[in-house]
């Protein structure tokens, strides 16, 4: 299937040319180009544009999970029948292992994984491996060690109808996956069996498989969307499973590496004794041959990815295997956008670096294997090499991009100037917005000032974004205001995942009217509601107060008509100067296209969009119509005890007294 761009617009402004240039530029094969775009100014829908145009597979990677989300939500309403995919940590809560020899104090990994992450991490891969009309919205962490391609395909395994296979045979197989049988609780990566059929839920939670057998073959294949009625539709003739885990390797495979990780372990023993480091060898083999156990057993141990350079065969030092990877073999090629890259740029140079020391302690002290230091996110020199096409999309591009694009076959930017055949300015707005108006206030009394500027903005039912320098202060102010009876939230990266983006659409419903953040409220966050945005301490010169971080900031202002920027300052910095003159700069030459072409700035009116995995729980993906106020009742329990029934039929006894309990409380009053 090709990529089909569905939108009710049409590209207006600067979007036109930006897209032409772009596309263009691709087809002739140039490998780096940055698109330079406003706040306010449509990248975005650029960015599909030129996806339609050039239909190849795509990658985009933003710099954290809150704009991941966002831009998630909105390529999926572009491209609603193409494979649209959010692939971020799934962690909720995440401490690495380590050792602090200084106190001999060593700190086991511990993690709260979100399963509804973790699903939609594997839909993407799957996807990946099957089609080619893929898109991914990434965070950083896409460029962490998830595993091989060729093993997550390669153990994988077809089925078909009338293919000879025994039940049981079938049931190891889906064990060797990583399956888990469980006839009781039913959830995603675990199966059951029903007579002469097995119900697989399939890990990426968007469909249940059932596979039934006679005469020790597949008799019918069928799916099943999960819901309390489970209504199996016949399928094709043949079915694909992948893995339920991450880092898995045929049996062959593990047999073999297993042989590499004792033959490590034992050198590795050796060296430790000769330098007198019994304890440490006693623990590195206790734990090693532990892990080794757990693999021979099962296929699968705790902290496997430590092992994954042995599962995957790669030599010492070889880059490990990430998402980038997974688009690496397509037919078609492969784009790559990386949004706001003028932070994420330097996250992806950097993830490595710290990777690497935490690991070299762990190793030293005997609580891992040498080969462990190869389980890591991609050195920033692999990641380019990985890069075949790539667009930097940035308000304020960074050095390292400038200098990309500039160094491209056929640029010819002339000294001085942003623009080029390769450096694509998008300055323009659609809707004719200019960019805010900007005030420098002092910092005495700052925050009663503050507040008399937010009540006036209240009134008018438009919404405010205080930016500060810490979390602290964020949540005491956020706490301030609720105090005068000003309803007000902070955002900040201890917030979880899922939680961001209901925040933000809570704060565009009005539910609240001040938003108080970090650097969160910097790049790409999309809040045409929002007309004040004021930057406390703005003269505190450094990384949250430097030229380009203001000029984010300032952008969140840029999308209402009545865009206002308050600096509360007692002198005028470097970095806010520049800030100021940039800002100035768009603006001139956004009102000149303006007065030229008889345009008046129109507000922008854009659609609030519900983030559906925050509001998915265990309950509501096997249960889904319980969680809705305005189901009908007696729809619901004519569906519970049409199943209840096809469980007694089923011999599921322990399911249908669940059922059984559902519909009773349904009764009740």
């Amino acid at each position: 299937m090709k990529f089909q761009l569905k939108s009710n617009f049409k590209p207006t402004g600067d979007q036109p040319k930006a897209i032409k240039t772009l596309a263009d530029n691709l087809k002739k094969g140039a490998k780096h180009q940055v698109l330079l775009g406003v706040t306010g100014s449509g990248k975005t829908f650029t960015m599909a544009n030129v996806i339609s145009k050039i239909q190849k597979p795509t990658l985009i990677i933003s710099p954290n999970k809150t704009l991941a989300a966002q831009l998630y939500q909105e390529f999926k309403e572009f491209f609603p029948n193409n494979a649209v995919h959010y692939f971020v940590s799934y962690y909720d809560y995440y401490q690495p292992e380590a050792y602090i020899p200084q106190t001999d104090t060593y700190i086991e990994k511990d993690a709260k994984i979100n399963e509804e992450i973790d699903r939609m991490r594997h839909s993407a891969v799957q996807d990946l491996l099957s089609r080619d009309d893929v898109i991914v919205v990434a965070s950083v962490s896409c460029i962490y060690n998830i595993g091989s391609p060729e093993n997550y395909k390669g153990i994988s395994f077809e089925i078909k109808q009338n293919q000879k296979i025994k039940r049981s045979e079938f049931i190891l197989k889906l064990s060797d996956l990583q399956y888990q049988r469980n006839d009781i609780e039913f959830k995603p990566g675990m199966f059951r069996v029903r007579g002469g059929a097995i119900e697989i839920f399939i890990v990426t939670g968007n469909e249940i498989l059932r596979v039934e057998f006679s005469a020790d073959k597949i008799s019918k294949i069928s799916t099943s969307e999960p819901s309390v009625s489970t209504s199996y539709k016949l399928q094709a003739t043949s079915y694909r499973l992948f893995p339920a885990h991450f880092w898995l390797a045929p049996h062959e495979k593990i047999k073999l590496a297993i042989k590499n990780i004792q033959d490590e372990l034992e050198t590795r023993l050796k060296e430790l004794k000769k330098q007198k480091k019994l304890l440490e060898a006693e623990r590195l083999e206790q734990r090693t041959n532990y892990d080794i156990e757990m693999l021979q057993e099962t296929g699968f141990c705790h902290g496997i990815e430590n092992y994954s350079s042995h599962l995957e065969f790669r030599e010492q030092g070889q880059a490990p295997f990430s998402l980038v990877d997974y688009f690496k073999d397509k037919d078609a090629g492969s784009l790559i956008f990386i949004d706001e890259s003028h932070i994420s740029i330097p996250q992806i140079r950097a993830m490595s670096i710290g990777d690497k020391i935490r690991k070299e302690t762990l190793i030293d002290f005997g609580f891992r294997l040498p080969s462990a230091v190869d389980n890591r996110p991609l050195k920033f020199n692999e990641f380019e090499e990985r890069v075949k096409q790539a667009i930097y999309v940035s308000a304020t591009p960074g050095d390292y991009e400038i200098s990309r694009a500039q160094s491209a076959r056929g640029s010819s930017t002339k000294s001085g100037e942003k623009s080029g055949k390769n450096i694509i300015e998008q300055i323009i707005r659609p809707t004719g917005l200019l960019e805010p108006k900007i005030e420098i206030r002092k910092t005495e009394n700052q925050i009663q000032d503050l507040i008399k500027e937010i009540k006036k903005y209240v009134e008018k039912k438009e919404r405010i974004l205080v930016v500060t320098l810490t979390k602290r202060l964020a949540e005491e102010i956020a706490d301030y205001l609720l105090e005068r009876n000003i309803k007000a939230q902070y955002l900040h990266s201890e917030v979880k995942t899922l939680e961001r983006p209901e925040i933000l659409n809570n704060f565009r419903q009005g539910k609240f009217d001040v938003l108080i953040g970090i650097n969160l409220l910097r790049e790409g966050l999309d809040l045409p509601e929002v007309s004040l945005v004021a930057i406390l301490d703005a003269d505190k010169e450094g990384f949250l107060r430097n030229k380009t971080t203001l000029i984010q900031t300032m952008g969140r202002a840029a999308r209402h008509i009545n865009g206002q920027i308050i600096l509360y300052a007692d002198k005028t910095t470097m970095s806010m100067q520049g800030a100021i003159d940039e800002i100035n700069r768009r603006r001139k030459i956004q009102e000149t296209y303006n007065k030229k072409n008889s345009i008046t700035p129109t507000a922008i009116i854009k659609n609030i969009r519900n983030w559906e995995a925050s509001k998915k729980e265990d309950i509501a993906l096997e249960f889904p119509m319980l969680n809705d106020k305005s189901f009908d009742k007696l729809r619901t329990k004519g569906l519970l005890e049409k199943e209840m029934k096809q469980a007694v039929k089923n011999l599921d006894f322990e399911r249908a007294t669940e059922l059984r309990d559902l519909i009773k409380k349904i009764n009740t009053p």
